[in-house]
């Protein structure tokens, strides 16, 4: 496995995706004038449930299509996520439309009001192209992934900015993800057919999801705490805080861990087909992995120093001035930022060597300590300490992550001289 290898690989995806993240984000140089901080603080709300609940759409089936044992199990697993993910979108739907007709909608979803209507398909569209997204990665199209990611970013960025010049505003974000989402969607499904993926029966699909079970056992209950802590300032602490102060903070977050989440998840896809490769070939892995987190580590280091030092100034002139105080959330943000970077980009680890259940404690103990940063901001009555708290809590946990995958590493290069 080598390096570079993985470096030009990465390298579609992440100039795929830093194009189509790159047309998001500038977008909001048009957005933040046309929305306001509290209708992205509803944004947030809305968003927040869309991340927590697509995984339960897919229970990340859709990671075993890389690991299957040959094509016909990585069709058939497939298959049995897609229906898996239009079973949970249609009962989601049903449910939702239920407590909206009644008005009996719990919590924050009251905020949202009729707009409940739209976490079903967002979750239904978000869902499918996780799954065709995978499949392409195990057959290395990197190149389409690319390209549907932009398709989705730009209808996404385009249906948003027409909306907001209807003066379509609370509901004008949310809708334009919908579309986006569903732009991704179809765009991969155009281009499904040139994988030649042999048809597959429902047994072989039950036979497949039973293989691997270990994912919504394991990876699925870890990304469910993990996603459900990472949103908690939106989920609860957006409750008792002003959602104005929501939206500050999301537009931080956004601008903060959306880099991470780019970099990292391109890394992640492109060492997790390679080296499970190796593993299954029984080839070395822990040059190019100690390597990578070097390079990594330095590269990261750099940026984080500079937005410390001129984060606010940017946001206020690039924002407007009702945006002032984002910046002061970037600076509690960027411990972990930097240290999550290394720390998702390795998240494949435990699914190339079996160990989700170790890994679903990790998980278990950031919960608990995001959980007691919120809370503890809650009682004091301050949503910065709350959001401090709760960014060290997630460093924290990310280093001891980084260190469990590289030790899982090194086990495995003592294994190959044995």
């Amino acid at each position: 496995m080598k390096t570079w290898g993985i470096a030009g690989e990465a390298a579609t995806l992440v100039g795929g995706k830093v194009a189509a993240q790159g047309i998001a984000l500038a977008a909001y140089f048009a957005l933040t004038r046309l929305f306001s901080p509290d209708d992205y603080g509803l944004y947030n709300i809305f968003y927040s449930y869309i991340e927590v609940l697509i995984i339960l759409s897919t229970c990340k089936y859709e990671l075993a299509a890389i690991v299957a044992s040959d094509e016909r199990e990585a069709s058939a697993v497939e298959r049995f996520a897609l229906r898996l993910n239009t079973i949970v979108s249609l009962t989601l739907l049903t449910v939702a439309l239920i407590l909206w007709l009644t008005g009996a909608l719990p919590g924050n979803f009251d905020q949202l009001g009729w707009m409940v209507l739209l976490i079903p398909p967002m979750v239904f569209f978000g869902g499918t192209s996780r799954i065709y997204s995978n499949l392409y990665n195990r057959f290395y199209r990197y190149t389409q992934i690319a390209i549907s990611d932009n398709v989705g970013a730009g209808t996404g960025a385009l249906t948003k900015i027409v909306f907001g010049l209807l003066g379509i505003t609370s509901a004008g974000l949310p809708l334009g993800a919908v579309l986006g989402q569903a732009a991704t969607n179809i765009n991969y499904r155009l281009h499904l057919g040139r994988l030649g993926l042999p048809d597959t029966t429902k047994a072989e699909s039950k036979a497949a999801a039973h293989k691997h079970f270990n994912f919504p056992l394991y990876v699925a209950t870890k990304d469910f705490m993990n996603t459900f802590s990472a949103n908690l300032p939106f989920l609860w602490a957006s409750a008792y805080f002003d959602r104005a102060e929501i939206g500050l903070f999301g537009l931080a977050l956004t601008f903060t861990m959306q880099p991470v989440s780019l970099l990292s998840s391109a890394f992640e896809r492109v060492l997790y087909a390679r080296t499970a490769e190796a593993v299954r070939e029984r080839r070395s892995i822990a040059h190019t992995i100690s390597r990578f987190c070097l390079l990594l580590a330095v590269t990261a280091m750099a940026a984080c120093v500079l937005a410390w030092f001129f984060a606010e100034p940017i946001f206020t002139f690039c924002f407007g001035e009702r945006w002032q105080g984002s910046g002061i959330y970037v600076r509690s943000l960027l411990p972990w930022a930097f240290i999550g970077l290394c720390s998702t980009s390795l998240m494949f680890v435990s699914n190339v060597f079996s160990t989700q259940r170790i890994e679903l404690y990790f998980n278990i103990a950031m919960l608990l300590l995001r959980a007691a940063a919120i809370y503890t901001g809650i009682r004091m009555g301050s949503f910065l300490l709350a959001i401090r708290m709760y960014a060290l809590a997630s460093a924290i946990t990310h280093a001891a992550l980084t260190a469990w995958y590289l030790w899982q590493t090194l086990r495995y290069e003592r294994s190959l001289k044995v």
